[in-house]
């Protein structure tokens, strides 16, 4: 949907490489540089490689669902219209909000962590000074065009990209013995992934990492939002949704496993980032530091498309009318920058957060966007999954449709049952299960506001009808 205002209107300025590198920006940032070392502390490297196989099944599954939807109807803020139009209004309003709190809570935990990194170069510098900066510098990259963003994130993530094939290379010749080890260590070969024994803390720990894992793959839906701002979105979606899914499958996976074989799982840490100390224990010389330097790139990198995804979901929102219309305001280069600066105050105060208690708050943050992302992701399952019936219902005929789901109605139950059980995982992680206690009530305030607002609109159009006939 066009939003034509006043002041300017969205411009389809995207090509296939920005959405690729769009949506690996979001997917390649803390989730894999940091919290990969606590996956691998709970569900041992074995686990940790299955739950981050089972997560990219269900990352593939739900992008084949998000493919059909928004190559059919590609709109900015996608898929909160299509759970409003498929399942209800309601529930659409939900979506919005749970995804604009994933980002903002994100954008959040970026800036921390990208604080705590810039400690190694300059320990007397208080870490919020280096979040600040990097938050301004983030909020300038949105705020110029659209193709600004897109060409500063798709440069961003190339610095990552190459990192880590530079690193499953290193990484594998030492594993094996090509590339000795710092200290004459003897290569390990694949002796730490089974040194813990197969799953060390029983198989119950990869259900209760895979809301850590899917927020590791989250930033892959962002495809479905620059819909609207893509160049012939019904070629461009589909390439990007293919290229990005293998793209991610070789990364994720090829990362763990090398992280496993090189770090024993009780060196394993959420402070330090495994990159850096794998890095160390290979003997590359200045490795910790160009390390350190490529993941605040990605961390970068991912916080200018949190926000990119956070200010286009509150547009939509104003766009649908269920919120005020001041968020919907475009400026003449085609920037919701109301929109852009309220997430911007989101992502502030989740990084005043982090600053009062940051011992426990990286996990929790985590584990809430965690969740958010997951009933999005359900949401997108369930809403290909009403939209197909629909279709047929209103005598279309499927083979119409520019980009099919395969294997349809198995795909989309499929996802949305998976989805589900990394939700009822983390009940069982002491850690995580604050997601739970945060996130379900969220959602039930955010139902009762979507009705209480409803309500009050109604009243408001009969007064003024009244007052019009009078």
């Amino acid at each position: 949907m066009e939003n034509n205002n006043d002041k300017g209107h969205f411009q389809r300025k995207m090509q296939t490489r920005h959405v690729v590198m769009l949506s690996l920006g979001g997917v390649i940032g803390t989730g894999l540089f940091l919290s990969s070392g606590y996956t691998i502390q709970q569900a041992g490297p074995l686990g940790t490689i299955l739950s981050y196989l089972i997560g990219a099944i269900v990352v593939y599954l739900v992008m084949l669902c998000l493919g059909e939807l928004s190559v059919h109807m590609p709109e900015t803020g996608a898929f909160h219209s299509y759970a409003a139009k498929y399942i209800g209004p309601a529930t659409g309003y939900t979506v919005a909000w749970l995804y604009w709190l994933t980002w903002t809570v994100a954008l959040g935990s970026e800036f921390t962590a990208a604080g705590l990194l810039m400690q190694r170069w300059f320990p007397s510098v208080n870490v919020w000074i280096w979040s600040a900066l990097f938050a301004l510098m983030i909020f300038l990259f949105n705020a110029l065009t659209v193709k600004f963003f897109a060409e500063s994130e798709f440069w961003f993530s190339s610095v990552k990209v190459v990192t880590i094939v530079i690193f499953i290379i290193i990484g594998g010749a030492a594993m094996f013995g090509i590339i000795p080890m710092a200290d004459a260590e003897p290569a390990p070969f694949l002796s730490n992934i089974t040194a813990s024994g197969w799953f060390p803390h029983g198989a119950t720990a990869i259900l209760m990492t895979m809301l850590a894992v899917n927020f590791a793959f989250s930033g892959t839906e962002l495809i479905g939002i620059a819909a609207g701002e893509t160049e012939n979105p019904e070629k461009t979606i589909p390439k990007a949704i293919h290229t990005t899914l293998w793209r991610l499958v070789i990364f994720f996976i090829g990362t763990i496993v090398i992280l496993s074989a090189l770090l024993p799982m009780s060196d394993a840490s959420v402070l330090e980032s495994p990159f850096v100390a794998v890095m160390e224990r290979v003997g590359v010389p200045y490795a910790a530091d160009i390390m350190n330097f490529v993941i605040l790139t990605a961390i970068l990198s991912a916080a200018n498309s949190g926000l990119y995804a956070s200010s286009r979901m509150l547009w939509s929102l104003a766009d649908k009318r269920t919120i005020s219309p001041w968020f919907a305001k475009l400026t003449k280069s085609g920037v919701p920058l109301n929109a852009l600066l309220i997430s911007m105050v989101g992502g502030a105060l989740a990084l005043l957060s982090s600053i009062i208690a940051p011992g426990t708050v990286y996990i929790t943050l985590v584990s809430i966007s965690g969740l958010a992302v997951v009933a999005v992701w359900m949401s997108i399952s369930a809403s290909q999954y009403m939209f197909r019936r629909q279709y047929i219902r209103e005598g279309n005929a499927v083979k119409d449709l520019v980009y099919r789901t395969p294997l349809y109605p198995v795909v989309p139950i499929v996802s949305f049952i998976l989805c589900l059980a990394s939700c009822i995982g983390i009940a069982f992680d002491p850690t995580q299960r604050i997601a739970l206690y945060c996130g379900v009530p969220f959602i039930a305030v955010c139902y009762a506001a979507y009705y209480l607002t409803e309500r009050v609109n109604k009243k408001r159009g009969q007064v003024h009808d009244a007052s019009t006939t009078d």
